[in-house]
């Protein structure tokens, strides 16, 4: 690379759903990649919400059969995750656009915020078995997110600003690069290929990662292992990528909040487990911990205050 193209960004596009299965067991690589990256100014991580459960899905003819199938299915990939699943999943999720918008809405009260509210509609469906699918329980499950202002969050969720961004996600979802057409050659068993969508269209799997840079752009589609999205990186920007430092366990629960088994494995350095004061929360598939000011207000812990009017 030039000492032009040295300055420029490096964007790193997540494609993703809030009530993916996939992009929940992602999580633990995604956050370690991200801490990896915290420094790096000329990196920008932008969160692209794809739409799983679109307005154009077909009714299902016997929503408890359904129910029963798509647990199944999500006990599965969990037994390729390792990720948390619920003791009962209520229903298969009506829409994604609710808790999109309410994801995409948040963006603009920080980062840190934005990242805090995603994980609570990803534990919606996934620690609650309650999907967020309805505006009202999208906001009601954000609610005690710290510093969230959460009458906000529900105009910005409202707002046709938010609405024309997150229309414009689902566009560039549905334009996926060609490479990501049919993937060959990967041992993961969600290898990531370009799903057919209802219309004959293809959007991108979730998650995919898309890295681009000065030097051209790599996808790295599906659940994959943290090496390979290093290896797109570097490959586009040599040196860039440092070894990312674990925390302790106790400032690591503080800084994410709540942790999963794999999440502990892949972020602290392996110090006496569990921090004082963490709060476990059973789950189908291992637990998920909390921090104690988390826990506090955390729909797992405390009952939902009523949701939010808007």
């Amino acid at each position: 690379m030039t000492a032009a193209t040295e300055q420029l960004p490096l964007e790193i596009v997540e494609y993703t759903d809030p009530l993916c299965p996939w992009a929940w067991g992602s999580e633990p690589v995604f956050r370690r990649l991200r801490a990896a990256l915290t420094r790096e100014s000329h990196v920008r991580w932008r969160r692209v919400h794809c739409i799983l459960f679109d307005h154009d899905d077909d009714p299902a003819p016997d929503p408890a059969a359904e129910t029963a199938w798509y647990a199944r299915y999500v006990e599965d990939i969990s037994g390729h995750t390792h990720a948390p699943r619920a003791l009962r999943l209520s229903r298969v999720a009506a829409s994604s656009w609710p808790a999109a918008l309410v994801a995409k809405a948040a963006e603009a009260q920080g980062a840190q915020g934005a990242d805090r509210v995603l994980r609570r509609l990803r534990e919606s469906v996934f620690v609650l078995g309650e999907p967020a699918d309805t505006p009202e329980s999208a906001l009601s499950v954000v609610s005690g997110v710290p510093g969230l202002d959460v009458g906000r969050l529900a105009t910005d969720a409202a707002s046709p600003e938010v609405l024309a961004k997150v229309r414009a996600d689902h566009a560039e979802a549905r334009r996926p690069v060609p490479e990501v057409l049919s993937v060959h050659g990967s041992a993961s068993p969600h290898p990531g290929a370009a799903k057919e969508t209802p219309d004959g269209q293809h959007r991108y799997a979730l998650p995919t990662l898309l890295v681009r840079g000065a030097a051209g752009h790599r996808a790295v589609p599906g659940w994959r292992p943290y090496e390979e999205y290093v290896s797109a990186i570097t490959e586009l920007a040599p040196g860039l990528l440092p070894s990312p430092a674990t925390l302790p366990p106790a400032e690591a629960l503080a800084r994410y909040r709540t942790l999963t088994e794999p999440e502990r494995v892949l972020l602290t350095d392996g110090g006496p487990w569990p921090p004082a004061g963490a709060v476990r929360v059973g789950t189908g598939n291992g637990p998920l911990w909390l921090h104690p000011e988390e826990a506090a207000v955390h729909p797992a812990v405390v009952p939902s205050p009523p949701a939010v009017p808007h």
